[in-house]
């Protein structure tokens, strides 16, 4: 309604406002279903000695046909709309009555929508165990196609006040909320949500949570990612916690991310436990990678639950050593017997690392180590000699090793 004051002060005539004569639509920024039809009236003042059948309407600057306006007096010009479509837009549809030269006489705003549904998907979240965020999903289709308000609600379950949240995000993440402060631990809250608009309200179920059920942290910070040696296939990742829970008492699992400079795929490794470090393996020689790292705080001040993973840490960026080996060409020979050999020797290994080590642990590193550098050495040698390469595929089984 204020809008269209302001557009009647701009554009219509001098003669008009010095005289105060303006006409009148009725209704006046009626609220609608969609579906719904609509039949407007615009009636000028008699002593303007302007005839009705010389007005015209718009709606949203679109000249509406003449077919649908009807002259009910000398003074009165209506339009009638049918199976009204959703507005175009949160402030509404602007319906406007014109003079014959085009000077806009009266407006009003058309809200057209629906009631909104019960909202959906609600999620909430504490950074550090110091505040709450929560999000969710407006039910349904989603859109109302006018002004709906959403309430995010909240209170101690057994005991305090009703509360709302005032800290509401704008845009893409309209819907969501942020409660700094003044929150209480060791207590669950009933958080919910209610929209509201002119045609209607809905409220969502109600979301039971402790604050240290639901803490997630900042990315783990420092990510360096490192060489091992000449191993070309490894490299080693370190990192620090978040620095905002150094005081609470917790236990964190970490997860890490690494893909190919040339590649959009990450690969994720799930175990890597309470470690602050990692070794990485069947990398490819004289190759970039990428690698992030994000932190779930587990056991916040005895919490059973785990927390809410992070975001991922800034990507750091590290090459493996090139290859000095040669390349087998497609007909070159492979010994069947030395093959065989290697593949039982390295099994052997493997067996043995899986079973003294676990995850990412740093358990026997050094031996590995040494295996596999001598692996490197005696396999340049055996290609110097007779070409001969170690099986991609049995390659591949000590490269992925979680211990690796």
């Amino acid at each position: 309604m204020v809008s269209f004051t302001v557009l009647l002060f701009l554009l219509v005539p001098h003669v008009f406002l010095s005289s105060a004569h303006v006409a009148v639509i009725s209704p006046q920024d009626p609220v609608l279903l969609i579906g719904s039809s609509l039949t407007a009236t615009c009636t000028l003042p008699p002593e303007l000695g302007v005839h009705a059948s010389t007005l015209y309407w718009t709606l949203n600057g679109m000249c509406l046909p003449s077919s649908t306006y009807s002259v009910l007096s000398p003074d009165t010009l209506s339009v009638t709309l049918h199976t009204l479509n959703g507005s175009q837009q949160q402030t509404g549809d602007n319906l406007v009555c014109h003079g014959a030269d085009g000077h806009v006489l009266a407006g009003s705003c058309l809200y057209v929508g629906m009631p909104p549904e019960k909202p959906v998907n609600l999620t909430c979240w504490s950074r550090n165990a110091k505040d709450l965020s929560c999000r969710w999903s407006p039910g349904g289709r989603g859109e109302t196609h006018i002004p709906t308000k959403y309430t995010l609600k909240y209170k101690l379950r057994w005991y305090g006040r009703e509360k709302e949240c005032e800290s509401y995000s704008t845009g893409k993440q309209r819907y969501s909320c942020h409660i700094p402060r003044n929150l209480a631990l060791f207590t669950p809250y009933e958080i919910w949500v209610e929209a509201a608009n002119q045609l209607g309200s809905a409220t969502s179920d109600i979301t039971t949570l402790d604050i240290l059920d639901v803490v997630t942290t900042d990315p783990p910070a420092n990510v360096q990612v490192s060489r091992v040696g000449d191993l070309e296939d490894q490299l080693t990742v370190r990192w620090t916690s978040p620095p905002e829970l150094k005081d609470i008492l917790f236990q964190a699992k970490y997860q890490i991310r690494y893909r190919l400079e040339a590649s959009t795929e990450w690969k994720v490794i799930d175990d890597v436990g309470n470690q602050t470090s990692c070794r990485l393996a069947g990398l490819r020689p004289g190759t970039v990678y990428f690698v992030e790292v994000r932190c779930n705080p587990v056991g916040i001040y005895g919490s059973r639950r785990a927390g809410i993973w992070s975001g991922w840490s800034h990507a750091a960026a590290a090459s493996t050593p090139s290859s000095a080996r040669p390349q087998s060409g497609p007909c070159d020979p492979r010994p069947v017997e030395q093959t065989s050999t290697l593949r039982r020797e390295l099994k052997q290994f493997i067996g043995w690392v899986r079973k003294h080590a676990y995850g990412c642990s740093g358990m026997s590193i050094k031996l590995y180590d040494q295996w596999r550098v001598w692996l490197q050495k005696t396999h340049n040698t055996r290609n110097q000699v007779g070409k001969q390469t170690l099986s991609p595929s049995l390659y591949s089984i000590i490269s992925i090793e979680p211990l690796s």
